[in-house]
């Protein structure tokens, strides 16, 4: 998920060459109060003229307890974006309040309720305590991310190369979105320079079992994808797992074995999911069978 801060035309129009999974135009903390009119409008104009190629497109908004925030909604349901992105999402009630404001936005100019998708952003201690209850707060919620800057300013600490002072958030995030059965993703690495430090955090998130990474950089979006695209070991390894299923399907088995062991359930999720994340990267056809 690449930021792109929404008062910069250049970016806004040119992002998506970049080929990220979504591009998300912020209209929030990277733009002045001098300038959000402007970010608004430039933004509306982008998504209603610009065609993405199939990148997934979605806005952070200002809150609603800002001046700004209604404006956003009103403008942004109207542009059609894939998702809106709510910043600093502290409890359910916040999820509500938005998705009526963008029900009433549908209604008005005659979008099927549920058009426009949303995700939050967890980004305050009182957000990770109310992390499950926000996630399962509404159907049109994709997926939750964590937000780390603010909340280790409000935790009164700072950002560690090991991340150890997000492990609590990062798990309470990461087991609300499961619940919720929406992807959780990560927070941006904000050392563009360090390369290998961002490397070590995506690995760690993928371990973790996030599904994908927010970046603020171009150059970091390929590094994503080569930590997140399965091996050609992996793949070969799953897609065996599939076939002896298949196998002991046709035969009428119960019993799945390969190489002598015995194949349960978790193990043929695990297959499945690599050959989905394969098909995602690009490196498995979309006609294999699952």
């Amino acid at each position: 998920m690449l930021y792109v801060p929404g008062n910069s035309a250049a970016m806004v129009k040119d992002a998506h060459i970049y080929r990220p999974d979504t591009v998300m135009f912020d209209l929030e903390d990277s733009v002045s109060y001098r300038e959000k009119d402007a970010a608004r409008f430039l933004v509306y104009q982008t998504l209603r003229t610009i065609d993405y190629g199939g990148v997934e497109t979605a806005v952070r908004i200002n809150g609603l307890d800002t001046p700004y925030g209604k404006d956003d909604i009103e403008a942004m349901v109207r542009a059609r974006p894939n998702i809106i992105r709510i910043p600093k999402t502290e409890k359910a009630q916040d999820v509500s309040d938005v998705e009526t404001e963008i029900e009433r936005v549908e209604r008005k100019i005659g979008l099927p309720i549920g058009t426009i998708k949303l995700f939050v952003a967890i980004e305050t201690p009182l957000g990770v305590l109310n992390a499950r209850e926000i996630a399962c707060s509404s159907n049109r919620l994709l997926g939750i991310a964590l937000g780390a800057e603010d909340l280790v300013t409000s935790l009164r600490t700072s950002r560690s190369k090991d991340g150890i002072e997000l492990y609590y958030a990062r798990s309470q995030v990461l087991y609300a979105a499961r619940v919720a059965g929406i992807n959780a993703i990560d927070t941006v690495y904000s050392n563009v320079q360090d390369e290998e430090g961002f490397l070590a955090e995506v690995r760690l998130i993928k371990q973790l079992g996030f599904d994908g990474k927010s970046v603020i950089q171009p150059n970091q979006i390929k590094l994503v994808h080569r930590v997140y695209t399965p091996t050609e070991e992996e793949i070969h390894k799953a897609l065996r797992v599939l076939e002896a299923i298949r196998e002991a399907e046709s035969k009428g088995s119960g019993v799945i074995a390969l190489d002598g062991r015995m194949i349960d359930k978790p193990v043929v999720e695990r297959a499945r999911w690599t050959i989905e994340l394969a098909k995602a990267s690009g490196v498995v056809p979309e006609e294999v069978k699952l």
